[in-house]
């Protein structure tokens, strides 16, 4: 057995373990080496900045052969860069400054940096380097993997919306047999839903502070008074494509974090309830899973055909959901200028968008599985005439027949199974108009789905 495998078995999480292949995607983000190499981008970020005010003499501008050097560092940092910076952190028990550490002797043999090495995190707090590390990952994780996963859901389900526009199919209300819809307009309802919340996930701005140690630059007025170190901090948060925060305590308060979870909480939840419907329509038939050559259904009841996908997504879309609600609401409270709470807490960012990107997964793979069956979704419809009653008491309400809601409850409410026949007959004693009498009688549970197929092919 190979060592990824092994290493898949002793796992603690799934998402280590069992899911370990789907997930690839997430670990250039949120891994401990994407952190590592997020806070080395910060400090050589803030070192060129500094490098780059006329007023820090000091720290002359870098010549290009150092700024080019300074770019390789960055371009190549390897799992061998951040598993020396972890030996540093284990003797200095900080892993913020042992990043500051390994800079200083990547660095030592660059001349011009190593001259300036002492502005290597010159008047930051971890939390400078920090808040900025975690902005980057929760952005570039955004657009190169969250975005794409939700916009490829966005349009299989628009996809399925149009296939099936037209597709009547008996709706259920309360469980219960309810006006018509067709199956297209059902999934175009989800496909509507989804786009808005993952158009709200992307509008969320992203944060960043770089203002030392209770967010007032201290430090940084001591040292150089004639900076203008609110440009400069804004300066450098912009150029790593952040949003600047200029108030701040010790930590950036973290209430775009809070947006973000709780944007991917709703699409989750969206999502979730697709999940569930996916299920119950597979449970009455009106969907069919294409089968897979060798796969097993249940371990004892040979002709199951489980609709395992969308349990899985909704099961792995409810782990993701509870810790985004509890990032959400933990990481915008901290005890006076800072506690250290958020520290552990913001390192499950990427169990929970770990968890949503599978439970996504899973539903794209189901949906591929799925197969409407038309003939099982028309004989529903068929077998639940009375749901005709909605449309014959609201034409009679136009005409102004005598209790026509009344009328159609003594007929209809509480019996299935009432024919075309029965209805028919009571159309045909109705004092209505001929055309309005003719259209009720042409009607049928199929038929009467108003607009929804326009509808569907409109998403």
């Amino acid at each position: 057995m190979d060592a990824d495998q092994d290493a898949r078995l002793i796992a603690l999480s799934p998402l280590d373990g069992r899911y370990a292949g789907k997930l690839d995607a997430l670990r250039g983000h949120f891994s401990e080496f994407a952190l590592v190499r997020n806070r080395v981008r910060v400090e050589l970020a803030w070192l060129v900045a500094l490098s780059d005010e006329p007023a820090i003499r000091e720290l002359p501008p870098f010549p290009a052969d150092a700024r080019r050097a300074i770019g390789e560092a960055l371009e190549s940092f390897s799992l061998t860069d951040a598993a020396r910076v972890k030996v540093i952190e284990a003797r200095t028990n900080h892993d913020v400054k042992a990043v500051e550490y390994w800079l200083k002797e990547r660095f030592a043999a660059v001349a011009a940096v190593a001259r300036g090495a002492e502005f290597i995190h010159f008047a930051c707090t971890s939390e400078d380097i920090n808040n900025l590390a975690y902005a980057l990952a929760l952005r570039d994780a955004r657009r190169d993997v969250l975005l794409p996963a939700l916009q490829g859901l966005v349009q299989d389900l628009e996809e399925l919306a149009h296939r099936h526009a037209g597709l009547a199919m008996l709706a259920r209300t309360h469980g219960q047999a309810a006006t018509p819809t067709t199956l297209g307009k059902e999934i175009a309802n989800v496909c509507a839903r989804l786009d808005r919340a993952t158009a709200a996930l992307g509008r969320v701005p992203i944060k960043g502070k770089a203002n030392g140690a209770v967010g007032n630059y201290n430090a940084h007025v001591v040292a150089y008074p004639e900076v203008d170190w609110e440009r400069l901090a804004a300066k450098m948060v912009a150029g790593l494509g952040l949003e600047f925060n200029p108030y701040t305590t010790q930590i950036e308060p973290h209430d775009g974090i809070a947006e973000y979870c709780d944007a991917l909480a709703r699409a989750n939840t969206v999502l979730i309830d697709l999940d569930r419907d996916l299920w119950g329509y597979i449970s009455l038939g009106y969907f069919r899973q294409r089968m897979k050559e060798g796969e097993v259904g249940s371990s004892t009841m040979p002709h199951k055909v489980n609709p395992i996908d969308f349990e899985n997504s909704e099961g792995n879309l409810g782990v993701a959901n509870a810790l985004l609600r509890y990032l959400a609401g933990k990481l915008p409270v901290s005890r006076w200028q800072r506690d250290l709470t958020d520290s552990t807490v913001l390192r499950n960012l990427g169990v929970a968008i770990g968890h949503s990107l599978l439970g996504w997964a899973a539903l794209k793979q189901g949906l591929a599985k799925v197969e409407a069956d038309p003939s099982r979704v028309a004989a529903d419809l068929d077998a639940n005439w009375e749901v005709l009653a909605e449309a014959i008491q609201t034409v009679m309400r136009r005409y102004g027949l005598p209790e026509p809601y009344e009328q159609l409850k003594a007929l209809t409410r509480g019996r299935t199974g009432i024919s075309a026949t029965a209805l028919r007959e009571f159309i045909g004693g109705l004092a209505l108009p001929d055309n309005a009498k003719t259209r009720l009688l042409t009607l049928t549970p199929a038929t009467y789905v108003g607009l929804a197929a326009e509808l569907a092919r409109r998403i």
